[in-house]
């Protein structure tokens, strides 16, 4: 599994700030407190080309058409601790979109199994055909 620690992409993470809504009285009016974390996916240092389009597959929803991966937080009234948020948020996503699933092994079916199905549909046969008058063979 790969994680990246906050040190390494936070020297290619640009910030935006705006006016975020909610609580914070006259601060929400005139404080650009709500922040969004921008990365350059394609210009990384860190990380391999199989690995950037990894990346840009798993989270091209939340790439912009000119290659930024983004991370907004309007969580808190501090501007820099909402920066730390939309910058954990964006490693967090970064780490999960690298992690490549287990390939699936089919099973097979046991002896046992296969034939308790058989019994059944031998049972179930058995029954339907109790329920025919007598003299109607097909």
């Amino acid at each position: 599994m790969y994680f990246c620690t906050v040190n390494d992409l936070s020297s290619e993470i640009s910030f935006k700030t705006a006016r975020s809504g909610g609580s914070g009285g006259q601060n929400v009016n005139k404080v650009e407190t709500m922040a969004e974390a921008l990365w350059h996916v394609a210009s990384s240092r860190f990380f391999t080309d199989e690995e950037k389009a990894l990346i840009q597959e798993k989270l091209k929803t939340k790439i912009n058409k000119d290659g930024n991966l983004h991370a907004k937080s309007s969580e808190t009234r501090s501007q820099l601790e909402n920066k730390l948020v939309a910058q954990t948020k964006l490693q967090e996503l970064v780490a999960k979109s690298l992690i490549k699933p287990k390939k699936r092994k089919p099973t097979k079916i046991s002896k046992e199994a296969k034939e308790k199905r058989l019994e059944s549909k031998k049972k179930e046969g058995i029954k339907k055909e109790m329920r025919r008058r007598p003299g109607m063979d097909l």
